[in-house]
């Protein structure tokens, strides 16, 4: 049942925590979370390389599916391509000939990922609606991916599988006719990524050696040679072959440069040119943009506080600035373009704004609307979310996001911090829903890009080696007396959540700053780093070193000294406000023994812990009906500590999967009562 704001019986409610004087809120209309965490009706659009036909995801009986349709015929003509119903589809691509789309599907959340291939025009199934669709690789256990979609050979794609051995991934050609796989090449040399060139031979190959040092490789028929090598603290990636066949464009910040650039790599002489770095000097290279036709580079992409755009090609560089004038102060990206470049799909998107797709035609000059990201979401009671800074314990700079409540004073407000995941990842200036979510709840939330966040050159990241639970969270707890140093923030009125990195942060932060939060969100987090680390699948072999490195060693005294003393669960005992936490039980990098552990050690002192369990998840939240029953929680257990605002009333679907995934903190007693 969907709820409408509009309608006066729509229970709302604010709870005020006992805390001195909270501030009252007066501010923007509460939204329904559905408009933030149900399935989007139209994304990820993409046009087939003949440009004939648009794929887009969409949902199909609620759980989100492959769509097709003529590519100038409007939205509302497309119809199914799958059909389903256990997990979303959130990613594919179209073959080269534009008559097939390929798609990934795991079971249940565990990353065992299979290789489907749909036919874009055949009949629908009459016991299902949709075209029938293919496994490929049909296996057990074992991870695909797709390296490789040829145009030279159309009915053919190269696919790794760690079947042979679960640490590495075998290469294989397999039919899409037929579904026969042949064995390429296999992986006895510790490679990571193969690279193929334009006329679709396979010519390099990523190695990550005994030491976690990163190689580029070319492969000859004789055997390998070395073209470049990265240590364990730098970047080297190969990123597409020039269109001369004889060089390929990396991203790298080997050597003396702090900052990763763009540079072209001879595959012969091992000669580095660099091509283009940040002009300003201030972050690292993020993306780059190529002709589909030509294979000449356009353009490179860096993410300030704002995304920058440098433009390499003059033609290009007309169109964009058209297109700059056209959607000033918004994130314009290209998503899919076709072979002979003449039609693009953008998105433009802001900060309040979750995006709209726009069909470009060059011909033409033509740019026509598609579809609105969450139409239904009013844009005007948004969030701006502004870049800030200021210095963590040791002085460093941490960059970060701060959203208002808008219509609120911005004083005294109740805080979500909010670390991200990775942690060699960063949050980037756009929509969010989580951030906007608690925003329209009354809080003021920061979200920091601390120390071991990538974006910010080789030595912003590599000053969180080794520093989790400790300057890592510095970056986080000086957040916070910044903005109460502000008068932004009222101190008693603080919580962190997160998940994975984010949610090993927020519950760091229970056991090693009490005082500073009121209350802990942690979703699928580590709790016990040692054990953390030992129980990582098989086909993360590679990285084993790297973390090693910048976590810490459990295999020497000394290094699991440090991950003892920096695990939360090891200081459970200082923790002494209410959690709630969140894991899915097929998650294979984080097990559901990090939350289990944590959360039996906390109800055994009587400590409020609302557990979470989802046995249809992973190391994320992907089916709607989970994400709208742990936001529901969420929001209810963030006004009960916090004083913000929520929504009491669900749909009876939510209500039940609610129900479904507690688990109580005695048999037969509810962790929640909603």
């Amino acid at each position: 049942m969907n709820l409408h704001l509009t309608n006066a019986t729509t229970p709302w409610r604010e709870i005020v925590p006992q805390t001195p004087n909270p501030k009252p809120l007066a501010m923007t209309p509460p939204l329904d979370r559905e408009l933030f965490f149900e399935e989007p009706e139209l994304s990820g659009a993409k046009l087939s390389p003949d440009g004939y036909l648009m794929a887009f995801i969409k949902p199909y009986k609620g759980i989100r599916n492959i769509w097709v349709k003529e590519t100038h015929a409007p939205m509302d003509s497309g119809r199914p391509l799958t059909a389903e119903s256990t997990r979303p589809i959130l990613s594919y691509q179209w073959t080269r000939d534009s008559n097939r789309i390929l798609f990934l599907k795991d079971d249940r959340g565990d990353e065992n990922d299979n290789v489907f291939v749909v036919d874009a025009e055949a009949k629908a199934d009459s016991a299902t609606g949709v075209p029938v669709a293919r496994n490929l690789t049909k296996t057990k256990g074992v991870s695909a991916w797709i390296c490789h979609v040829p145009k030279s050979d159309p009915d053919h794609i190269v696919v790794a599988l760690n079947e042979r051995d679960p640490a590495w991934h075998d290469l294989y050609r397999i039919d899409l006719n037929t579904g026969m796989r042949t064995l390429l090449r296999e992986n006895r040399d510790r490679i990571t990524e193969w690279t193929f060139d334009h006329a679709d031979h396979l010519r390099l190959a990523t190695r990550i050696g005994e030491d976690g040092e990163r190689q580029i490789l070319r492969l000859d028929p004789s055997g390998v040679s070395i073209l470049a090598t990265a240590s364990i603290f730098e970047e080297l990636t190969p990123v597409r072959f020039h269109e001369d066949g004889r060089q390929v464009y990396i991203e790298t910040n080997v050597g003396a440069r702090d900052l990763t650039h763009l540079a072209l790599l001879h595959v012969e002489t091992g000669q580095q040119t660099i091509v283009h770095a940040d002009p300003e000097e201030r972050v690292d290279l993020i993306g780059t943009l190529f002709s589909e036709k030509s294979n000449t580079l356009l353009a490179v992409f860096y993410e300030d506080d704002r995304p920058r755009t440098c433009l390499l090609d003059a033609g290009f560089a007309g169109l964009w600035a058209g297109l700059e004038a056209a959607f000033a102060g918004k994130r314009i990206t290209p998503t899919s373009w076709t072979d002979d470049d003449l039609l693009l799909l953008i998105s433009v998107a802001g900060d309040n704004d979750p995006g709209e797709t726009f069909l470009l035609d060059r011909a033409t000059g033509s740019i026509t609307p598609q579809f609105k990201f969450i139409e239904r979401l009013p844009r005007e009671h948004l969030a701006e979310r502004t870049p800030i800074s200021y210095p963590s314990s040791d002085g460093l700079i941490i960059p970060a996001y701060l959203s208002l409540p808008p219509g609120a004073e911005p004083e005294a407000l109740p805080l979500v911090v909010l670390p991200h995941g990775g942690p060699w990842a960063r949050d980037r200036w756009g929509y969010a829903a989580s951030s906007q979510f608690l925003v329209n709840r009354g809080y003021a939330v920061l979200e920091p890009n601390f120390r071991g966040s990538t974006g910010y050159g080789k030595r912003f990241l590599n000053a969180g080696n080794r520093e989790w639970g400790a300057k890592m969270q510095d970056d986080l707890t000086w957040g916070v007396k910044h903005l109460v140093s502000r008068g932004i923030v009222d101190p008693t009125r603080v919580a962190i959540m997160g998940g994975s990195y984010g949610g090993y942060a927020a519950l760091a932060g229970a056991a090693f700053t009490p005082g500073l939060y009121s209350a802990i969100i942690a979703i699928v987090a580590p709790s016990h780093l040692v054990t953390f680390l030992k129980s990582l699948p098989s086909y993360w072999d590679w990285a084993q070193h790297m973390l090693s490195k910048r976590v810490g060693d459990p295999s020497t005294p000394e290094g699991r000294e440090l991950l003892e003393q920096r695990s939360p669960l090891n200081a459970a005992d200082a923790i002494r406000v209410p959690l709630l936490i969140f894991h899915g039980a097929n998650d294979p990098r984080v097990k559901q023994a990090e939350s289990d552990r944590i959360v039996e050690s906390l109800r055994q002192r009587n400590l409020p812990v609302d557990y979470l369990l989802a046995d249809n998840e992973g190391h994320s939240l992907n089916h709607p009906l989970n994400r709208l029953a742990v936001y529901a929680a969420i929001e209810r257990f963030l006004a009960r500590h916090l004083g913000g605002r929520f929504q009491d009333s669900m749909s009876k679907e939510v209500a039940r999967r609610l129900e479904e995934i507690t688990v109580p903190q005695q048999p037969g007693t509810p962790a929640l009562s909603l």
